[in-house]
C-alpha cells in the first residue's frame, strides 16, 4: 500500500511539472515558429496525457476486488499504457506530415527563443524522470518515463537545431530534426504496444522464464511430475501462476509443505505473487487435454434433448432424457 501511495506521489509530481514544460515549449514554438519545437510541446502533451493516465492506473489498482471483478483492477494499468502508446503513434504521423510540408515550404525561425525554451524543458524533465526512477517495476510507469526520456532526447536535439539556425541559417534542420524526434517517440511507442498486447493476450511476461519456472518446479523434492503450467500477468507488476503437481505417496500435511515450499520460492526467485498450484498424487488417466479451453476434468459428454422431441424408437411417448453422470438435478 505504501508503494501505491509512493508511486502515486511520484506521478503527481511529474504531471505538475510536465504541464509547465508544455506551457514553455508551447509558447516559446509559437513565438519561433519552429517545428521541432512544437513537436516536443505535441511529445510533451502526450506525456501529461501519459501520466496523467498513470496517476489514475495507479488509483484504480488500488480498488479492493469484488464480485465483479475478483482479481481487482490491476489491469486497469496495462490498458492506460496502451492508450499512451497509440497516442504516440498519433502524434507521430501529425508532425511526420508537418516536417514534409516545412521541408518543400522552409518557414524562418527565431533560434534563441528555440534554445531558452528547449533547456527549460531538459532541465524539468530531468527532474521528473530522478523522481520516477525508483518506480520503474511498474509498466505504467515505465511507459510514462519512456515519454520523458524521449522528451528529454528531443529538447537535447532542438537546442541543437537552435543553434545551427543561429549560426548558419539553415532552416532545414527544424524540420529535419521533427522527423527524428518522431522516429524516436515511435520506436518507444511500439515497445509499449508489443509488450502490452502481449499482456493482455495472456502472455508470459517478458522477464519471466517459463524453462526455469518449470524447473524450479520439478526440482522440488516430493514432486514427480509437473503439467498445465500458465503464468501471466495481472499488471505489469503482478505475476500469476497456475499448475498441477503431481507427488508421490505421502501424507496431505506433507503435500501441504510442498505447496508453500513452492510458494516461496516462486516468489522470491521470479517475483510470482499469486500462485495456484494443484497437488494429484498421479497423473489424471484416461483422454483428458490440458490445451486452453479444453475441460481439463475427467466427465461424460452427454446430448441433451427436450422432453417435448420426438422420443426414440421403442421409448414411451413423453420419456425424458437421461440425466448426466453425477447430476444432482432431481428428475423430472
Amino acid at each position: 500500500m505504501d508503494q501505491v501511495r509512493s508511486r502515486g506521489s511520484a506521478l503527481k509530481l511529474a504531471l505538475a511539472l510536465t504541464c509547465v514544460v508544455l506551457a514553455v515549449e508551447l509558447a516559446g514554438g509559437l513565438i519561433s515558429h519552429s517545428l521541432a519545437l512544437l513537436s516536443d510541446a505535441g511529445h510533451v502533451l502526450t506525456d501529461v496525457f501519459a501520466l496523467g493516465l498513470a496517476w489514475f492506473a495507479v488509483a484504480q489498482a488500488n480498488r479492493p476486488a469484488d464480485a465483479r471483478r475478483s482479481y481487482g483492477y490491476h489491469r486497469v494499468s496495462i490498458l492506460a499504457a496502451l492508450v499512451n502508446s497509440v497516442t504516440l503513434i498519433v502524434i507521430v504521423i501529425a508532425i511526420a506530415y508537418e516536417a514534409v510540408r516545412r521541408l518543400a515550404h522552409p518557414e524562418p525561425v527565431q533560434g534563441g527563443v528555440v534554445i531558452v525554451a528547449a533547456l527549460a524543458g531538459i532541465a524539468i524533465n530531468t527532474f521528473v524522470g530522478f523522481g520516477l526512477r525508483g518506480q520503474l517495476h511498474s509498466l505504467n510507469v515505465r511507459a510514462a518515463m519512456l515519454h520523458v526520456i524521449g522528451d528529454i532526447g528531443a529538447s537535447v536535439g532542438v537546442v541543437v537545431a537552435g543553434a545551427v539556425i543561429l549560426l548558419t541559417g539553415w532552416l532545414y534542420i527544424d524540420p529535419l530534426l521533427s522527423l527524428g524526434i518522431a522516429v524516436l517517440i515511435a520506436f518507444g511507442a511500439w515497445r509499449i504496444v508489443r509488450e502490452t498486447v502481449n499482456l493482455l493476450m495472456e502472455g508470459t511476461p517478458a522477464e519471466i522464464d517459463l524453462v526455469a519456472v518449470s524447473g524450479e518446479i520439478t526440482g522440488t523434492e516430493l514432486v514427480t511430475g509437473m503439467h498445465d503450467l500458465h503464468v501471466w500477468a495481472l499488471s505489469s507488476d503482478e505475476v500469476a501462476l497456475s499448475c498441477h503437481v503431481v507427488v508421490g505417496d505421502c501424507e496431505l500435511g506433507e503435500a501441504e509443505h510442498v505447496v508453500r515450499d513452492l510458494e516461496s520460492r516462486l516468489c522470491s526467485k521470479f517475483a510470482i505473487g499469486h500462485t495456484t498450484i494443484q497437488v494429484e498424487s498421479c497423473h489424471p488417466c484416461g483422454e483428458i487435454h490440458h490445451g486452453a479451453g479444453d475441460h481439463n476434468h475427467p466427465h461424460e459428454h452427454r446430448l441433451f434433448v427436450s422432453s417435448l422431441a420426438a422420443p426414440e424408437a421403442g421409448a414411451p411417448l413423453g420419456a425424458t432424457p437421461p440425466r448426466a453422470a453425477g447430476s444432482s438435478a432431481p428428475q423430472r
